[in-house]
């Protein structure tokens, strides 16, 4: 029997979604497909990657999108972490204290939920100034916190 105002059950609550997250990259995913660690890394050192990562923001998304190497398409895919997340450490403690980016990192397996299809780059100029400071970065053997 539902109540008046919304159409809930009595004695039932809603139930919430699941926090959907954002992972950017160029490697071609199925929906259900797990993104998982051991990869070769897209930043540091590039070895196999220790973490993955994803954001619950667009724009971050689309950054590591961008800044990711290889030759697919630069998608961006909706995830859901299947274990626990924390703050990326590069981001939160070098950059941008208090994670506005909201930019995390996992040992866990994350699932692929869906794709966003429609979205719009950074400024090609933009993309090359960090690319180029990334290198830059490099070059003084300040590698990412992710490789330790």
């Amino acid at each position: 029997m539902a109540t008046e105002e919304n159409n809930i059950p009595k004695g039932k609550s809603p139930t919430p979604f699941s926090q959907t997250y954002f992972h950017g990259t160029k490697a071609d995913l199925k929906l259900g497909e797990l993104i998982q660690t051991g990869n070769s890394s897209n930043f540091g050192k590039r070895k196999n990657a220790k973490y993955i990562f994803l954001s619950a923001t667009l724009d971050a998304a689309i950054w590591g999108a961008e800044l990711s190497i290889g030759e697919g398409s630069e998608r961006i895919y909706l995830v859901e972490p299947t274990g626990a997340i924390e703050d990326d450490p590069d981001l939160t403690d070098r950059k941008f204290p208090g994670n506005p980016t909201k930019s995390y990192r996992s040992q866990d397996p994350f699932r692929v939920v869906g794709e966003v299809t429609i979205w719009k780059g950074h400024p090609t100029d933009q993309v090359q100034a960090m690319k180029d400071a990334l290198a830059k970065l490099k070059d003084k053997g300040i590698d990412s916190l992710n490789d330790e």
